[in-house]
């Protein structure tokens, strides 16, 4: 087979066994593998609470990992998330997921929940499930000093082990799946860390075909300003968006009451450059290099976490927000929830924590300990507790990340719309609505947006699933990719036909939420995007949403769609149809 293995590896911590499965060939050509896989793999299982034994985890890579395809040393993992209850796939790169799918399989799943802490290790023709109690309460550093002969290193810290519902996992070379709460999902089974090594070749249907396309997909990498231009993301990182957030009117601050933070300056792309001499890092094989580390190799924040450890918070210390980042890596936390979480506590006592509050409150979140036991709860839980559920800047339980909506409307509607929560990755509008020259006046407007979200949500459910990086879309096409895979897999792709499998993810993925009990009502911005302007100046007005025109194009995606007024599906059995 080309591009797959056809194979699947179940193991079941209750009872301590593994066994290797075949993947019909008809689910990996029509869901690809990544998110689409996991999606069709949890089809058994969604209705199941999130800490039941029998829910499963499911990493699954993608049919481009394991050639030189960009930004395709990739995988998902896949679950329901314990933050959101919603289903969930969160994405990562690095060499755990080359030498996943270097192991022989597509997609790894556990089940069950072992009595004593354990670890999993993966090697070509044998698996193991290990005890780990003397790896159980360490942070991840020391863990992956513990593993770091066993090949890649998928673990979680102390975060994971507590069951705080945003823990993350993090992999060996930095790189983490961090939203949603996986972490803690993996932890509740007991299950400390997932080591695999593996030599198996990735098979190209077409060489020739495929040096073509990939020669095309560098081409356009280099051509792109986003990608390699002066202020683009591999010179700068994520945080150049910094200053453009500023300029645009549309900076998080003070969870979410303005919309400029007058000192974000102090944590831009070019300060952190300059200031902690910041070097090009990255995925594995990945040619973008969009992540930058310190001189002493250390990873340096993203764009969502200097911006929520910032203005979020109304911090200006980079040190801080570099600490920060740091111990929620060493801790095994999502940056997003854990800085929207602690500004929503903030704004309801009347006071942020200060930067030097910060690294013992996210101690005490991870060990779930003084006022880290309620924080651990994330935003949502955390304000209806504290009698306050209006101050959770969330959409699903999930913490909007930093983009505020009263400045792109199609990023307003993609919150909503979004299945897994208050993501701005679903439907990523954000080359159309913020990246643009001149500044686009459209993102003002709702006119035309249903469909833009309803198209990009396929186009990323796609993407998700083959798995490449979103940043890779800010030069090539889903065109290039197609012939990408054609070439991989030997079978005709078009940009159309991966658009249909996406749109078949994303309504799988909603129908799971339906069932679950989700509905319009779960469709919706905070109030305060309604009723509460942001911060004007500099020319431009950021009013408050209308919520008349913000129905209506909500009721137009639903109609896109095919569902109902309530966003879900008359045809009770939609998944009969499907493969």
């Amino acid at each position: 087979m080309n591009g797959w293995h056809g194979r699947i590896l179940k193991v079941d911590l209750t009872t301590g066994t593994s066994h290797i499965e075949e993947i019909p060939r008809t689910l990996l050509e029509e869901y690809l593998g990544g998110r689409g896989l996991g999606v069709r793999l949890m089809r058994d299982y969604y209705h199941l609470d999130p800490f039941d034994p029998d829910m499963p985890l499911i990493f699954a890579v993608g049919p481009l990992c394991g050639t030189p395809s960009p930004t395709s040393a990739r995988l998902s993992v896949v679950s329901r998330s314990p933050l959101t209850g919603t289903i969930y796939d969160c994405s990562a790169g690095g060499r755990f997921a080359w030498r996943l799918k270097a192991s022989g399989i597509d997609a790894l799943m556990i089940t069950g929940r072992s009595p004593w802490p354990v670890m999993l290790a993966i090697a070509p023709g044998n698996v193991e499930i290990i005890p780990a109690v003397a790896l159980w309460g360490c942070d991840l550093p020391d863990t992956f000093a513990a593993l770091k002969e066993r090949g890649s290193v998928a673990a979680i810290g102390p975060a994971g082990e507590n069951g705080v519902l945003f823990a993350n996992i993090m992999m060996g070379e930095g790189n983490s799946v961090g939203r949603g709460g996986m972490g803690a999902v993996m932890g509740i089974k007991n299950l400390k860390a997932v080591t695999v090594t593996g030599e198996q070749k990735t098979n190209i249907a077409d060489p020739v075909l495929f040096d073509k396309a990939r020669q095309d997909i560098m081409r356009l990498f280099k051509a792109s300003p986003v990608i390699f231009g002066p202020l683009g993301i591999s010179e700068f990182g994520t945080p150049v968006l910094v200053d453009l957030m500023a300029q645009r009117r549309m900076a998080p601050t003070a969870n979410f009451r303005k919309t400029f933070f007058e000192n974000s300056g102090n944590y831009s792309g070019p300060t952190i450059k300059e200031a902690c001499g910041a070097k090009k890092d990255g995925c594995y094989g990945c040619p973008i290099q969009c992540k930058k580390s310190s001189g002493a190799g250390k990873a340096l924040p993203e764009y969502e976490t200097v911006s929520h450890f910032g203005a979020l918070n109304n911090i200006d210390a980079l040190h801080s927000i570099i600490k920060s980042n740091d111990l929620c890596n060493e801790l095994g936390m999502d940056t997003i929830t854990a800085a929207a979480t602690l500004s929503a506590w903030g704004e309801i006592r009347g006071v942020f924590p200060t930067a030097e509050e910060l690294p013992g409150l996210l101690n005490d979140i991870a060990n779930r300990q003084g006022d880290g036991e309620l924080l651990a709860l994330g935003s949502r839980r955390l304000s209806e507790q504290l009698g306050h559920p209006e101050l959770s800047m969330s959409v699903k339980s999930l913490e909007l990340p930093a983009y505020d909506p009263r400045g792109a409307y199609g990023m307003a509607l993609a919150y909503c719309t979004s299945n897994r929560g208050g993501c701005h990755l679903r439907a990523y509008p954000i080359s159309h609505e913020i990246l643009r020259k001149p500044v686009p006046t459209d993102r003002f407007s709702f006119s035309g947006k249903a469909r833009i979200i309803s198209i990009a949500e396929d186009t990323n459910a796609a993407v998700d699933s083959l798995v490449a990086c979103k940043f890779a879309f800010f030069g090539a096409s889903l065109e290039e990719y197609a012939e990408l895979l054609t070439a991989v897999t030997g079978i005709a792709y078009s940009p159309q036909r991966l658009k249909e499998i996406g749109k078949r993810i994303v309504l799988t993925e909603r129908f799971y939420n339906c069932a679950n009990g989700f509905s319009r009502k779960d469709d919706m911005l905070p109030e305060r995007f309604f009723s509460e302007a942001g911060s004007s100046g500099d020319e431009i007005d950021i009013h408050p949403i209308d919520r008349v025109r913000f129905e209506e194009e909500l009721d137009k995606y639903y109609r896109i769609r095919g569902l109902n007024g309530d966003g879900c599906f008359d045809d009770g059995d939609f998944l009969a149809g499907q493969p």
